[in-house]
């Protein structure tokens, strides 16, 4: 019975295999370090400027993919997914159900699930000092959430961010350090022993609430323990200054570029091999030349033409970012590869036309990761497939053995793995 349940463990809809065990690893050859980007671009992308006209190989580069041209061999374009039973009502709280697929985010008794950086956690965050990474230009609102539906706060200051990468505190900040996570650990134990004691007399519903707060409890004494050992060991030494946060809510572009060094320091190091990012989106008009509306109101275009060449500006901006950040992935070597092949990087929206308020036709650009690139994947926008289902093929390429999650029914068709 314990067997089965760590097999195969199934909570609302999603599978969770058993994490990779030095059992099943003795005599095979190590198996690279897999890493995963979330990025979301909460006010999309505008569809006539990022999504090809023809799909296959031979597509015409649309104008945000020629700022990306040099990967087009790296990359995969994929139009027409959307989240199962999302709708236009509450587009903008959409983001919230971005990486976990949970339709309704925004309506009365809402609740989120697990989210697909999370899920991946669970397997892989041992292996790392950090094992997930939620970053933010603007806020603490961010796109991972927990096994029990909440929200994890996102870190919108990159030089915090940073100082707990990279820089060391004194020989008393690590002992006190320490000492918090035994007391963390002795309170979390009798806690645990005091909810135990509960269990006999509840009924079989009240029984499984507290088994899902022992199961909780358990994780997190696990997640501590691993804090403890990391704590010890010195952190990586890099030989680059301290980055500044930006005051101005305004310059998301000035943002978005010290979230994505980070994020390739941050891999670079394998101080965490998953990340998830939400890029900016103020109502301010951005520090851009020939741009003088907020980005917020832009991507509510109504069609406008003035707007419209504003918003290409804006969103032309944001793919170079999204250009130096798979530049400095692909420069970076990892044994006899790179790590951009290493790493999958996801870019998409939670919306596909801002103007309005569509949850259909998302945008999403698929980057390394070993996926045999090259194409356009075009989906009837009326009839396609979850996009959960490219997210299972993301949780198969990290080693995860699921072929669930979420609404999705399998795996992303059309996209393969590179064959050498």
């Amino acid at each position: 019975m314990k067997t089965n349940r760590r097999t195969f463990l199934r909570t609302a809809g999603i599978s969770l295999a058993l994490p990779a065990l030095d059992l099943f690893a003795a005599g095979t050859a190590a198996q690279p370090k897999r890493r995963m980007v979330c990025i979301c671009a909460p006010l999309g992308l505008h569809p006539d400027n990022f999504i090809p006209k023809q799909p296959g190989k031979d597509y015409a580069l649309s104008d945000y993919l020629e700022i990306v041209k040099n990967f087009r061999d790296d990359m995969t374009v994929i139009s027409g997914l959307q989240h199962a039973g999302m709708g236009s009502s509450f587009a903008h709280q959409a983001s919230a159900s971005f990486l976990t697929g949970v339709p309704g985010a925004g309506r009365p008794g809402f609740r989120n699930a697990i989210s697909l950086d999370q899920l991946a956690a669970e397997h892989l965050g041992t292996q790392t000092r950090f094992p997930s990474l939620a970053l933010s230009g603007e806020g603490a609102g961010g796109l991972s959430w927990t096994r029990t539906g909440a929200l994890i706060p996102a870190d919108n200051s990159p030089s915090k961010v940073f100082a707990r990468l990279f820089l060391e505190g004194s020989a008393g900040d690590v002992q006190e350090q320490l000492r918090k996570l035994e007391d963390g650990r002795s309170i979390l134990d009798d806690v645990s022993a005091q909810a135990k004691s509960l269990r006999s007399g509840l009924g079989s519903e009240d029984r499984d609430k507290l088994d899902e707060y022992l199961t909780s409890v358990r994780e997190l004494e696990q997640r501590m323990v691993n804090d403890e050992s990391w704590a010890k060991k010195p952190k990586p030494a890099v030989s680059v200054e301290p980055p500044k946060d930006i005051a101005n809510p305004a310059d998301l572009i000035g943002r978005t570029n010290l979230l994505f060094d980070l994020a390739h320091l941050a891999l670079q190091t394998d101080s965490t091999r998953l990340i998830t990012i939400m890029l900016a989106g103020s109502s301010f008009a951005p520090p851009i030349q020939g741009v003088s509306l907020g980005h917020h109101d832009l991507s509510h275009h109504g069609k406008d033409p003035g707007k419209l060449a504003q918003l290409k500006i804006v969103e032309m901006e944001v793919m170079k970012t999204v250009a130096a950040l798979l530049s400095k992935l692909k420069q970076s070597k990892e044994d006899d590869s790179t790590l951009l092949d290493r790493t999958t990087v996801f870019l998409g929206s939670n919306l596909g036309d801002a103007s309005s308020h569509s949850t259909k036709n998302l945008p999403v650009l698929l980057a390394g990761g070993g996926f045999r690139h090259g194409q356009h994947l075009a989906f009837d926008p009326d009839n396609p497939p979850p996009l959960c289902n490219l997210y299972v093929s993301m949780l198969q390429r990290l080693g995860i053995e699921t072929d669930r999650f979420s609404t999705a029914t399998g795996t992303l068709s059309g996209l393969d793995l590179k064959t050498a």
